[in-house]
């Protein structure tokens, strides 16, 4: 057998694939689509005769064993070609239905219908033994639900083309011949679909070592019960959709007395509900999984049943109303079903495994096939038994779709037990359906899949970062192993948006850690730290000494993010060492995030040191305001100080008398025993934070620290700053002063609240 397919050489064949389905998809509308049905009706065909036609596209699927004996013998390819052209030549009967009308006999018509039909189904199910195989290969590599849901949009955008052409021609009330002509049309397209398909390349079944006997499929397949569970659930939805689909032609002929062409017409709409499923699925599949979308087109199919249980029986007269309730019933019906089992056969692939697909495909095709044409045959005759006990048409159909309501509910039932095979819970599926946020990004990762050129990925990454989805993160991890360092730094600034990152995404940041020092590694690192990724922290420690000083101040800011309280003092230990102000300003800020008072006194011993840079200085006092939990505070009060360095005194006094004035609207004159001790506080504050900033005296504030209560200033703060206050080196320092300031204010402040409280 042929091996996998290399890119260019499945491109072409998917190209060729592509072409077959268009006439594949033309040659069935113009043979066994409504129109085969309508023809029968015009020849007053039984409920039970329509109920046999339609049950004959589900009985080819029993003609799969032989196909099977074949394939052992005959490559498959050929096998598919032989079969489908001879399928379509089977139909030529047909064309002989004219003549047999003109000569009376409407028996013989009907009979060359059905005889027509059989051979049709019959071939076409013999050549179906490749069709599993064909698409496996087709649809080989990521995009693999995507391309198996766009043939079912080419199929639907061709059937609604069909079905428009077929009603055009066919009017109201057409003569016999024109069915003969379109039948010639679809005899064509099936031959040269035929002879395309035979070009395809012979596909790698896997399976043709252990081959199975028929029985034995069914042993294996239900041995496992992922599979039974799955088959179970299919025998349900396609004898649901076989009735639904089928009958709701004859429910708008039989029930409201429309004619060919409209019929035709509302074949049209159901084509478009066909084409807006597999587009729907197309964007989602790939990034939702399959399971929740074949529950949702079970449930759209329900709702779409529902009016048919309700409609009025005095509405029937009113031609709107008819035609615009058909029109939606047409739609949502083959939205419903045809989305159900294209998605079906999609979780079927996903399912199997590559060994078993041949037999497996076998057993699908088989109970497909029994199933649809047990629910078509036997709503026929149901509608019979009805007509012979004097059911009205309408209560019948109410009563038919009523069962089929019936038994969806139970499908979705035990759809909700199938296996996930990587889907989102439904929930989760729900929420992406609804959610703008996650449409906008799939529609990015669709663009970024397809994109060509390095400028356009770097702006789609960025804008991915602008609509963080969890959707996207397995496209942005394979963007960050991309060869061009600007994609991968995109790549990892839109993971960082993410609000959580699964074993994957982890993995292969700590990968990046440690192969990708001076480019990337510095990224992860932050990303890493900001997700709380603690499997990171042994990577991180050792990566503090790295020489790429980048990675080394991520990595030291992550472990403060990751609580790594034991590694703080090492880090101490490095920014007492290094010379280099980038690295020291990372293992700063470092400290204000790990907020603990022990690193006080390594941040003021910066501040001693000669000449620290101006940015190196306001980060010291950021991280220090970070410790003593004022930093959104002090933040708006450095920056004003920052704009005009003049104003320190008058800021630093401005706090100060704030917070007296605070205090005293707080209390006045009340309870003077009993606040004495913070009333003198009060007071003496706004006189000692004047002389350690005017005349850099910091005696009496050094004393107002020592004062506070240890219920409301921590005592290892207070000696520290109280400390730095007299120090003599410091005292120059004007964004220290602003912070202890700020600080004794701050606290005279919680001390209000404390005593108000």
């Amino acid at each position: 057998m042929a091996g996998t397919l290399s890119p260019y050489r499945l491109a072409k064949a998917r190209d060729l694939y592509n072409m077959f389905n268009v006439f594949n998809s033309l040659s069935w509308q113009f043979l066994v689509g409504p129109i085969i049905i309508l023809l029968a009706m015009r020849l007053n065909a039984s409920s039970t005769v329509i109920g046999l036609i339609n049950a004959m596209v589900y009985m080819a699927f029993f003609f799969l064993p032989l196909g099977k004996m074949l394939a052992g013998k005959i490559p498959i390819i050929k096998i598919y070609g032989a079969a489908w052209i001879t399928r379509a030549v089977g139909m030529s009967p047909v064309l002989l239905v004219p003549s047999a009308v003109s000569a009376g006999r409407l028996d013989t018509a009907v009979a060359l219908i059905v005889l027509g039909v059989f051979i049709f189904h019959a071939t076409r199910g013999i050549g179906m033994i490749a069709n599993n195989p064909v698409l496996d290969q087709m649809a080989a590599g990521p995009d693999r639900g995507s391309y198996m849901t766009q043939i079912q949009i080419i199929n639907s955008a061709v059937t609604m083309f069909a079905s428009f052409a077929i009603a055009v021609v066919l009017g109201r009330d057409p003569p016999l011949v024109l069915y003969a002509v379109l039948i010639a049309t679809g005899i064509a397209g099936g031959v040269t679909s035929g002879i395309m398909v035979l070009k395809l390349p012979e596909p790698e079944t896997n399976g043709g070592n252990r081959s199975m006997s028929f029985f034995g499929i069914f042993r294996e397949a239900f041995a496992r019960p992922p599979i039974k569970h799955f088959i179970i659930v299919l025998v349900q939805v396609i004898f649901v959709s076989g009735i639904a689909r089928a009958f709701i032609t004859v429910y708008a002929r039989e029930v409201f007395n429309q004619g060919d062409g409209m019929v035709s017409l509302y074949s049209v709409f159901g084509g478009m509900g066909n084409l807006m499923i597999g587009l729907l699925i197309k964007f989602l599949v790939d990034r939702i999984g399959v399971k929740p979308i074949y529950i949702v087109c079970t449930i759209i199919s329900l709702a779409g049943m529902i009016p048919i249980i309700f409609f009025p029986a005095s509405a029937i007269e009113n031609t709107v109303t008819v035609v615009l309730y058909l029109t939606c019933m047409f739609f949502i019906l083959n939205f419903g079903f045809l989305g159900a089992e294209g998605i079906a056969q999609t979780y079927f692939l996903a399912l199997v495994p590559a060994g078993l697909m041949m037999d497996m495909g076998i057993l699908y095709f088989f109970m497909f096939g029994v199933s649809g044409a047990a629910g078509s045959f036997m709503a026929g005759i149901l509608l019979d038994m009805f007509a012979g006990f004097g059911v009205s048409t309408f209560i019948s159909y109410k009563i038919l779709y009523g069962i089929l309501i019936a038994i969806t509910i139970v499908t979705l039932i035990l759809q909700k037990k199938l296996a996930p095979l990587g889907s989102l819970p439904f929930r989760g599926a729900l929420e992406v359906m609804f959610s703008p946020r996650d449409l906008k990004a799939i529609t990015l990762l669709e663009k970024l899949d397809k994109s060509q050129d390095t400028r356009e990925e770097e702006a789609l990454l960025e804008a991915l970062h602008d609509t963080p989805s969890m959707l996207s993160l397995t496209g942005l991890l394979n963007r960050a192993r991309s060869p061009r360092l600007t994609v991968r730094q995109e790549s990892l600034r839109a993971l960082g948006a993410l609000r959580t990152l699964n074993e994957d995404a982890e993995k292969a940041l700590m990968a990046d850690l440690i192969n990708n020092p001076y480019t990337t590694a510095y990224y992860s690192a932050r990303i890493l730290g900001t997700h709380g990724c603690t499997a990171a922290i042994p990577v991180l420690r050792e990566l503090v000494s790295s020489e790429d000083y980048m990675l080394a101040g991520e990595a030291m800011i992550a472990l403060a993010r990751l609580k790594d309280e034991g590694f703080r003092p090492r880090i101490e230990e490095i920014i007492a060492d290094t010379d280099n102000p980038r690295l020291k300003i990372m293992g700063v800020e470092a400290f204000g995030i790990y907020r603990s008072s022990k690193s006080l006194s390594t941040l003021l011993e910066i501040l001693r040191g000669a000449d620290p840079p101006p940015y190196l200085r306001d980060q010291v006092v950021l991280s220090m305001a970070s410790i003593l939990d004022t930093q959104n505070q002090f933040y708006q009060l450095l920056v004003r100080f920052l704009d005009d360095e003049s104003l320190a005194v008058t800021l630093a006094m401005d706090e100060a008398e704030s917070a007296v004035e605070f205090y005293n609207a707080a209390f006045g004159r009340r309870k003077k025993s009993v606040l004495a001790g913070s009333g003198r506080q009060a007071k003496m504050l706004q006189t000692a934070v004047s002389a350690y900033v005017r005349d850099h005296n910091g005696a009496l504030l050094s004393r107002w620290i020592l004062e506070l209560p240890e219920e409301i200033a921590d005592t290892q703060v207070s000696i520290i700053l109280s400390e730095a206050a007299l120090d003599d080196e410091l005292i120059s320092h004007r964004r220290l002063q602003l912070l202890i300031a700020h600080w004794t204010a701050w606290e005279l402040r919680v001390w209000t609240r404390h005593l108000k409280g």
